[in-house]
């Protein structure tokens, strides 16, 4: 039977697809298994009908295959001009950045810390944030002052250690940072940037057109009739969840 007019077709099950996540808070935990994208992926596969090969690497290498066309999809990503080049979205949750910062940095702004040049910034390689998060990094990066790592758990290790004195964080991460030595020594800053749209990622060199249509037809089926909501209430507090999904 022929969509409906104006409607996208249902994706095609005619090939398998992939799918990576990464380790990233309440987003994906490879030592439980769980997460609030490993819920999203197995919903689209229950939806769509199709199978979805999923597996776990690191984000850069995930913005890599995607740009190569060796990787379908990934979950919870953000754009910017030149992903736009190669991947598409579908949007399904909007959150702020801040900057997890020691207390015994003495900063209260964002702005005293980039002016002194003592104090390091901790990043994963490839993460990209809201426009001042973004413009902060870049710029520390530029002059050297940024400590790179694979996954949140080194940077908050060297966090702590006071090899660098700043993470950039999103409400992914307040659970690990809200428990025990981080919640003591760190303390929060807004970079008051309006929330940034993330979503399910797709290549465009794997998918055609029609076909991301069709995926984010289902996303959108999912905003709409409250699973994505549902889903990010299992991993907050049904406020936070409405706020990071009704955007």
């Amino acid at each position: 039977m022929a969509p409906a007019a104006g409607r996208p077709a249902k994706p095609d099950c005619n090939r398998s697809y992939s799918l990576a996540l990464h380790e990233h808070g309440l987003l994906y935990s490879a030592q439980t298994g769980q997460g609030i994208d490993q819920d999203m992926a197995a919903e689209l596969a229950r939806r769509s009908g199709c199978r979805i090969s999923v597996s776990v690497m690191p984000r850069a290498r995930i913005w890599q295959l995607i740009e190569a066309g060796s990787l379908d999809f990934s979950l919870s990503g953000i754009t910017n001009e030149a992903r736009d080049k190669y991947a598409a979205f579908a949007w399904y949750f909007a959150n702020p950045y801040h900057l997890l910062v020691r207390k015994d940095a003495h900063v209260r702004s964002i702005a005293e810390f980039e002016r002194n040049d003592r104090l390091r910034l901790g990043a994963i390689r490839s993460f990209r944030y809201s426009p001042q998060a973004n413009e902060l990094m870049d710029g520390l990066a530029a002059d050297g002052r940024v400590s790179y790592a694979t996954g949140l758990d080194p940077l908050y290790e060297i966090l702590l250690a006071n090899r660098v004195q700043a993470l950039i964080i999103e409400p992914f991460d307040f659970p690990m940072v809200e428990g025990g030595r981080l919640r003591e020594q760190t303390t929060l800053l807004s970079f008051g940037d309006p929330p940034v749209p993330h979503g399910l990622i797709m290549s465009r060199r794997a998918l055609s057109a029609t076909e991301q249509a069709a995926w984010r037809a289902l996303v959108d089926e999912m905003r709409a009739d409250g699973t994505v909501q549902r889903i990010f209430e299992k991993y907050f507090k049904p406020d936070m969840a409405r706020s990071l999904t009704q955007f």
